[in-house]
């Protein structure tokens, strides 16, 4: 399988071929803030890299989506929600909810204690495929049984 950062400029060029605007918009804007990543980190990125710049994209929308609906300007979240859509077909499939929870268990089988030791060792094998958040709310909900 190609780099994925080679598959978004591919994505790119079919877009703009295809004249679809909202994509290519979205994956120009993106390719953009991976070359950002590497000017910072002064390197060329790993696909692990590229998957934070993705994740951090859709996180932003995300957080646009919850305000834009607040406001009331729903043609504007429909937007991002597409944004969305777009942005996780490049990103490795999701670890499910009850892998994570079992992970959670056996770190805290394993001796730790506390929300940062547990989630410093599950996020690392999570990285990329699980969302801080929810690993953060299962970590909580174990270590509250466990008390």
């Amino acid at each position: 399988m190609p780099p994925l950062q080679d598959r978004l400029s591919a994505a790119l060029i079919t877009a703009r071929k295809a004249q679809d605007r909202p994509l290519t918009l979205v994956l120009g804007t993106t390719l953009s803030d991976i070359r950002n990543r590497e000017i910072e980190l002064k390197r060329a990125l790993t696909d692990d890299d590229v998957v934070d710049v993705l994740r951090k994209g859709v996180k932003k929308r995300r957080e646009s989506i919850g305000m834009f609906t607040q406001g009331g300007r729903m043609e504007l979240a429909a937007q991002e929600t597409a944004e969305v859509a777009a942005l996780e077909r490049f990103l490795p499939a999701e670890a499910s909810e009850d892998d994570i929870r079992t992970a959670v268990r056996a770190t805290i089988a394993g001796g730790a204690a506390g929300v940062g030791p547990v989630m410093g060792q599950v996020m690392s094998q999570f990285k990329g495929r699980a969302d801080g958040g929810t690993i953060n709310r299962i970590v909580r909900e174990e270590l509250g049984k466990s008390e």
